[in-house]
C-alpha cells in the first residue's frame, strides 16, 4: 500500500498485504500466550521423540524384549519373596560310639582315612563322612550297568546320598576304572545325583570288594616260539567277567548296615535304601 493510503500496489510491485498494527502492544498478549503454549507442546513432543527413538529404531522387537525382561525380573523377585524355602538339613549324627562289629565289617564303622572327591577340583574328604547313603564301590574292569541309575534314583527318593567310588589301581590284567569312565556312567542317572570319588589308596576297595581270584600261571610251553621252542611269555588273563559293583549301605551314625555285591533292582534293594533314614 502506498504511503498515501492508495490501495493499489506500491511502486515496488509487491502484492497487497492486509496488516493491522495495533495502537497498544497489550492487544497482542492473547496471541503471545497462544504462541508460547504451542511452543511448549512442540518441545514436549520433541523430547518424547528423542527418548523413544532407540526403542522405535528397530520396530516392535525392542519393546517386546524389554517387556519380557521386565516380566522375568518381576517373576523372579516374587518367587524369591514368596516361594517355598528349602528345609534346613538336619545336623550330621554322631558316629556310633560302640558298634557291634569291627571296622570295615557289617555292623561296624567305615575305615578311617580320606578319599578324593572329584568334581571341578579334587578335594580330600574323610571316609567316615560318607553317611547316610549308599557307596557304590567299582572294581577294576567294571563296565557301566543300569544299577548305577537305579541306586541314584532310590537314594534321591529317600533323601540319602549316593557315592560312586573308582579304584584306579589295576588288578592283574583288569585295568582300573578311570574318572572319565565313571563320569560317563554317572551321566546315565537321570533321576538322582551321583557324587564321584576316587579311592587311590584302595581303602574302600580293600575293605568291601570281594577278593579277586588269582589268575592261573601259564606254563612256559603254552606259547611256542620259532622252530617249536617255547617262548616263555605268559598270556595275559582276560578281565573278570563278574566285575560288578558292590553297594555299601551306611547309616547316619556311620555304621555299615549291609554290604551287597552285584545287587539287583527290586523291592529288597528299595528296603535297604529306605532303612538308612532311621538307621
Amino acid at each position: 500500500m502506498r504511503p498515501d493510503g492508495d490501495p493499489e500496489p506500491d511502486d515496488y510491485g509487491l502484492p497487497r498485504v492486509d496488516v493491522v498494527v495495533p495502537d497498544d502492544a497489550r492487544e497482542l498478549e492473547r496471541d503471545m500466550v497462544a504462541y508460547r503454549r504451542e511452543e511448549r507442546r512442540r518441545r514436549r513432543r520433541e523430547r518424547w521423540a528423542r527418548l523413544g527413538r532407540p526403542l522405535t529404531r528397530f520396530g516392535v522387537a525392542i519393546p517386546i524384549i524389554a517387556g519380557a525382561l521386565l516380566v522375568a525380573l518381576l517373576s523372579g523377585a516374587l518367587m524369591t519373596a514368596f516361594g517355598p524355602r528349602p528345609a534346613p538339613r538336619p545336623p550330621a549324627a554322631q558316629l556310633a560310639p560302640r558298634p557291634t562289629a569291627g571296622v570295615g565289617r557289617i555292623g561296624g564303622l567305615l575305615p578311617a582315612g580320606t578319599i578324593d572327591r572329584v568334581d571341578r577340583e579334587r578335594a580330600a574328604k574323610p571316609i567316615r563322612d560318607l553317611r547316610p547313603g549308599v557307596i557304590g564301590v567299582v572294581p577294576p574292569g567294571y563296565r557301566c550297568d543300569p544299577l548305577v541309575a537305579e541306586l541314584a534314583g532310590r537314594a534321591n527318593e529317600y533323601n540319602v546320598s549316593f557315592w560312586l567310588v573308582a579304584d584306579p589301581r589295576p588288578v592283574g590284567s583288569a585295568h582300573g576304572v578311570s574318572i572319565k569312565e565313571l563320569r560317563s556312567c554317572a551321566g546315565t542317572a537321570h533321576n538322582g545325583t551321583v557324587t564321584l570319588l576316587e579311592d587311590r589308596r584302595g581303602v574302600l576297595a580293600g575293605a568291601y570288594l570281594p577278593a579277586a581270584s588269582p589268575s592261573p600261571t601259564p606254563s612256559a610251553s603254552t606259547s611256542p616260539g620259532p622252530a617249536g621252542s617255547p617262548s616263555g611269555k605268559a598270556t595275559p588273563a582276560p578281565p573278570p567277567s563278574d566285575a560288578r559293583i558292590t553297594a555299601v549301605f551306611v547309616q547316619p551314625d556311620g555304621v555299615v548296615n549291609d554290604v551287597v555285591t552285584a545287587p539287583k533292582a527290586g523291592q529288597e534293594l528299595i528296603e535297604k535304601v529306605k532303612a538308612l533314614q532311621s538307621g
